[in-house]
């Protein structure tokens, strides 16, 4: 396959950046959107030039590295119904021969671009730090049946485990809000009886984060969802605010100064 690629280049968060135009030749239709990338850094490092830099890590739909906007569409799912992708899963075969690519990183005021493709998500980690967690006792594992959870309960809770915090519903957003994500790892912990103890203020204190890092406001467009990998669902937003009316009318505040 002959493709035709325009690529943002950006050195630096502080550089402006631009697209540039390059040309390869003889991809395999069997190979992966990353392999792809991978074959054009090698004749661009041939050349002496400086290979595009982009994130990846499992290559497996897993880790959720491999974060690019593909012809306008976070990880190029809009292609002949594919969805439920990684960029790591994409393959070649479902463009066409001669096609013009545009690749470019995540768009969103909280993942500056560090160079190239890469963003820094690292507002991600610091709303999960903010509450993501539960109080447990130290010592030996417990039994994996030692506190019973109803199934219903387990498979809410999976589902909203399945987000691997890839950025997606930030990019395909109109307000770049992370309120998807944000849900998912709240509701995650709110349907298991371990994550009680710090229910309401976990969703108190990682909806401060979450504003504190200037992701936009939810206006229930539903493009997150769409362009989800793992398909995390948008009822999750809904048992989020939830959450936080309960909250509010405990009084329950931030328990801390989050930015």
């Amino acid at each position: 396959m002959k493709l035709h690629l325009k690529i943002w280049r950006q050195a630096n968060r502080q550089s402006a950046g631009q697209f540039e135009s390059y040309n390869l030749d003889g991809v395999s239709p069997d190979s992966s959107f990353l392999e792809m990338l991978d074959l054009l850094n090698e004749e661009l490092i041939a050349k002496g030039d400086e290979p595009v830099a982009f994130d990846h890590d499992c290559r497996e739909g897993i880790c959720g590295m491999c974060s690019l906007m593909i012809n306008g569409v976070a990880h190029g799912q809009d292609r002949e119904k594919i969805k439920q992708v990684t960029v790591c899963q994409l393959h070649m075969r479902h463009f066409h021969d001669g096609e013009t690519i545009t690749i470019e990183p995540w768009r969103a005021k909280a993942f500056p671009v560090l160079k190239d493709l890469i963003v820094d998500r690292s507002a991600f980690d610091r709303i999960i730090q903010a509450g993501g967690y539960v109080s447990v006792s130290t010592g030996s594992a417990a039994d994996a049946n030692a506190i019973p959870i109803p199934k219903k309960q387990a498979d809410v809770a999976m589902d909203a485990a399945a987000c691997i915090g890839c950025g997606a519903c930030v990019a395909a957003c109109p307000n770049a809000s992370a309120m998807l994500f944000t849900s998912a790892k709240v509701s995650q912990l709110a349907a298991l009886p371990q994550g009680q103890t710090e229910r309401y203020q976990r969703v108190v204190d990682m909806v401060a984060q979450m504003d504190a890092e200037i992701f936009g406001s939810c206006t229930n467009m539903g493009e997150c969802e769409a362009v989800c990998p793992k398909d995390i669902s948008l009822d999750f937003i809904a048992t989020m605010n939830k959450e936080l009316i309960v909250a509010a009318l405990k009084g329950i505040t931030p328990s801390r100064n989050n930015g």
